[in-house]
């Protein structure tokens, strides 16, 4: 089989030519490869601030930016009425004990993500990306929008922080700009459509937009700033990861945090992408374990962690830093990532920062098997 090498960014390094077997699609100046076997990936994530949210589909190699403080909530198209919000971006929500979204309402400071904030409290999406759940931590912490509308709540909602704009110290980041403020919201249904009421906090009447599924999206998103929705990610079967910034869970004790990743990559679960890490015992040999591993060394079980878990990738391909030591890949393992239409590829990440240290400049290499 004839192998066709793509690059999906203009910082990007050719490692063959195109194959003359590649179709490609063009508009204007952007061409649309709609088959790719092989590539290096630089997701344009955007330096230090990480300002983008940037989706990437292996089997065209495409990939969509979106600024992370351009949307707020996503409604999920599926047969659930299940809502999530932006954690990108640090928001939070609390479930308040009214259905009146008149009632004026005050900020809450403990609503929001930190070493302080339990995931009990259920102020956070749970980071497996699953949906359902009982509240407390699990499922969305919007729960789920019920045909009972006096079980349908008003949330306080703190919108978190807008990107950053300061100029860290090299090899560390600068996620958080200014407080974006805080709203409140109530969901209800009308039909199969969600209807969202959003108000500032001293607001005595509510804005109100209709939101309808589209099942080509695993999401549609708005924006609280004017109701309106936002193209965030592509359709459902047209990307495989994502990489952002991250509100995840954190081992404290006997209890969980929220705690904030940068550098983190997640998986299309709610699409069907699957991916599983491979972990050599001698890292001189990892490039070398990368290079031979073929279709016949896949082991299909071991996709079962990431069909339940968008984090199966995670932050788990680097290291942070610290005081003696700059922010680093792991040089001992790779990924099997499994698409929607069953391709299946070797994945292997080699940079977190540029070529003078500065984060935020991802570059990763990937092979159809």
């Amino acid at each position: 089989m004839k192998k066709s090498i793509f690059i999906a960014s203009a910082v990007a390094l050719f490692i063959a030519s195109c194959s003359s077997d590649d179709s490609t699609v063009t508009k204007g100046e952007e061409t649309t490869v709609l088959s790719v076997d092989q590539a290096v990936v630089a997701p344009s994530v955007g330096g230090a601030n990480e300002p983008n949210q940037v989706f990437v589909d292996l089997s065209s190699a495409q990939e969509t930016s979106i600024r992370r403080d351009s949307w707020d909530l996503g409604f999920y198209s599926g047969d659930e009425f299940r809502v999530i919000i932006n954690g990108s971006i640090k928001m939070a929500v609390k479930q308040l004990n009214t259905t009146d979204i008149a009632e004026v309402q005050e900020e809450d400071a403990s609503v929001a993500v930190g070493y302080t904030t339990l995931a009990e409290l259920g102020y956070v999406d749970n980071p497996t990306g699953i949906l359902t759940g009982a509240g407390n931590g699990e499922g969305t912490a919007i729960a789920e929008v019920s045909d009972n509308n006096e079980n349908n709540k008003v949330y306080l909602v703190n919108l978190g922080y807008e990107v950053g704009t300061t100029i860290p110290e090299t090899g560390t980041v600068a996620l958080d700009g200014e407080a974006r403020g805080w709203k409140k919201i109530r969901v209800t249904k009308q039909g199969n459509d969600y209807v969202l009421q959003y108000a500032d906090l001293d607001a005595t009447t509510a804005q109100s937009v209709t939101i309808s599924k589209n099942a080509n999206y695993n999401f549609v998103f708005v924006s609280l700033t004017n109701g309106q929705t936002v193209n965030v990610e592509p359709e459902a079967v047209k990307w495989d990861l994502n990489f952002t910034g991250f509100t995840n869970y954190y081992s404290a004790g006997t209890s969980q945090i929220t705690y904030y990743f940068s550098d983190f990559i997640t998986t299309n679960i709610h699409g069907g992408t699957q991916v599983y890490e491979v972990v050599v015992s001698d890292a001189t040999q990892t490039e070398a374990v990368y290079s031979d591993f073929a279709l016949e060394d896949v082991e299909d079980a071991n996709f079962w962690f990431s069909a339940t878990d968008q984090r199966a990738i995670g932050s788990n391909w680097r290291n942070g830093g610290g005081p003696s030591s700059g922010p680093s890949i792991k040089d001992d393992r790779f990924y099997i990532v499994k698409d929607a239409d069953g391709n299946i590829y070797k994945l292997r990440l080699l940079a977190l920062t540029n070529d003078n240290g500065v984060r935020g400049y991802p570059v990763f290499e990937y092979e159809l098997l």
